[in-house]
C-alpha cells in the first residue's frame, strides 16, 4: 500500500537506495572558509567578527532593531521569557502540539504551561481556542489575567510556529493585547516563513529562533532572540553574556546572568549559511509542491501552508486516516530506508506536564494520531 510512496520519494531525491534522512544540513557554500579564518582570528568563543556579521544578517533579513545570537534555541526562549517577565508560579499559554524545548524553557523559571488546542490548519495555537479560552476562564484584575481556577497570573502566551508554518499570529497578538498577555513568539522552525508579508518571530514583544542542525540553515547549535525593544534588546545581550558590567578589566555583574552567547566558530558557520537561505527555501518551497502534486491524486492529505502565508516548509507533513495507519506507514517507510516520524508526544501526556492547566486538547489529539513528517532536506 505504501509502497509507491517511499519509491515516489526515492525518485524525488534521486537515491535508488541507501538511507534517506528526515532532514540533514546542506554546507555548499563559505562554510569551511569563514569557520577557519575564525581559527585563524583566534576569537572562536563568544566574542568575535562574526558573532557581529550574523546577528547583523538577521536585522536585515527580518527587519527587526535587535539581534542576540545564542547558544541555541532553547537558551534563546528562556531568555525571551525572563524579558517577557515571566516569574516563579506564573501560568504561560502556550500548545501542546509543540517540541519539549517551549515546555522546558517555561519550566526553568519555575512557571507552568498552561496548554490551549491548536488550529488543524496551521497546525498552531488557535487564536479561536485562545479567544475563548480567555473570555471563558479568566478575569482582569488590575491590568492583569489571571486564571479563575487557580488564581495563577497569565503572564505571557507562548504559540510555535510549527514546522515551519505560520500560525494567525497577528489575531493572537490582539487577543493577547486585550488580556495584557506578553506575546513571545517561538519561531524555532520557522526562519523566513512570512505571515501577511512579514516575518515570523517579529510580531510579539519577543521572538525567538534556532539553528540546531536539523533546521534550515544551522550554526551545528544556535539561537537567536530578535525585538524592536531597545531595553530589552539591550538587556537580552546583557543577560546573556553573563551579566557583566563592561570594564577594561573589572569583573562586576549586576543580574543573574547567563553564559548563553553564541561562540565565533559557531557564528562563522551561521553567516556562510544565512547567505544561503534564500537558495535553500526556495528548493523547500519546490520539495513541498513536488509532494503536494503527488499527494493530491490519493487519500492522504498533504500539509500545505496556511492562508495569508509564506511557509519556508521546515519539515513536510501528510495526515493519515487515523493513528493505526499512521504507524503501519512509520514502521514500513523505516524499515525501508526513508526516514519519517510522528509528531512529538503532546506535552500533557509527558509526565513532567500531565498535571499542567489545559483547555480542550481535541485537535492537537487528533493531528498527533495522524501525522507523519517526511524527508525535507534541501535538495542539491
Amino acid at each position: 500500500m505504501f509502497e509507491p510512496i517511499i519509491h515516489f520519494i526515492r525518485q524525488t531525491f534521486q537515491k535508488p537506495e541507501g538511507f534517506i534522512p528526515l532532514h540533514e544540513p546542506r554546507f555548499i557554500g563559505n562554510e569551511r572558509k569563514y569557520v577557519l579564518d575564525a581559527i585563524d582570528s583566534t576569537f572562536v568563543s563568544s566574542v568575535g567578527a562574526y558573532v557581529n556579521r550574523f546577528e547583523e544578517q538577521i536585522k536585515q533579513y527580518t527587519g527587526v532593531s535587535y539581534a542576540i545570537a545564542c547558544s541555541n534555541g532553547t537558551s534563546a526562549l528562556h531568555i525571551a521569557l525572563i524579558l517577557a517577565g515571566v516569574e516563579q508560579n506564573d501560568l504561560v499559554i502556550t500548545q501542546p502540539l509543540s517540541f519539549i524545548a517551549t515546555c522546558n524553557a517555561i519550566s526553568y523559571l519555575k512557571a507552568q504551561p498552561l496548554f490551549v488546542d491548536i488550529d488543524k490548519r496551521t497546525l498552531g495555537l488557535s487564536a479561536e481556542k485562545l479567544a475563548d479560552f480567555l473570555e471563558k476562564e479568566t478575569e482582569i484584575r488590575e491590568n492583569q489575567c489571571f486564571y479563575k481556577q487557580t488564581n495563577q497570573k497569565i503572564r505571557a502566551c507562548v504559540p510555535m510556529h510549527t514546522f515551519g508554518h505560520p500560525a494567525e499570529i497577528d489575531k493572537i497578538q490582539e487577543i493577547c493585547q486585550k488580556y495584557g498577555i506578553n506575546l513571545v513568539e517561538d519561531a524555532a522552525e520557522s526562519l523566513g516563513s512570512l505571515y501577511k508579508n512579514r516575518h515570523t518571530g517579529t510580531f510579539g514583544l519577543v521572538g525567538t529562533y534556532s539553528l540546531n542542525g536539523n533546521k534550515t540553515i544551522t550554526s551545528g547549535g544556535g539561537g537567536v532572540i530578535v525585538t524592536n525593544d531597545e531595553k530589552l534588546g539591550k538587556l537580552a545581550r546583557h543577560l546573556t553574556t553573563q551579566a557583566k558590567v563592561p570594564h577594561a578589566w573589572e569583573f562586576v555583574h549586576d543580574y543573574v546572568g547567563y553564559n548563553y552567547r553564541m561562540p565565533n566558530l559557531n557564528a562563522a558557520l551561521a553567516v556562510a549559511q544565512m547567505e544561503k537561505l534564500a537558495e535553500f527555501i526556495e528548493s523547500k518551497r519546490q520539495l513541498a509542491q513536488i509532494y503536494a502534486n503527488f499527494f493530491q491524486n490519493t487519500d492522504i492529505e498533504f500539509c500545505l501552508e496556511p492562508e495569508n502565508s509564506r511557509s519556508m516548509y521546515w519539515l513536510n507533513a501528510i495526515l493519515l486516516k487515523n493513528r493505526e495507519e499512521r504507524d503501519r506507514f512509520l514502521e514500513f517507510s523505516n524499515k525501508n530506508g526513508v526516514m519519517s516520524r510522528p509528531s512529538w508526544r503532546l506535552m500533557h501526556e509527558l509526565e513532567m506536564f500531565e498535571k499542567c492547566p489545559r483547555a480542550n486538547l481535541a485537535n492537537a489529539i487528533e493531528i498527533q494520531n495522524r501525522l507523519v513528517n517526511l524527508p525535507s532536506s534541501v535538495r542539491i
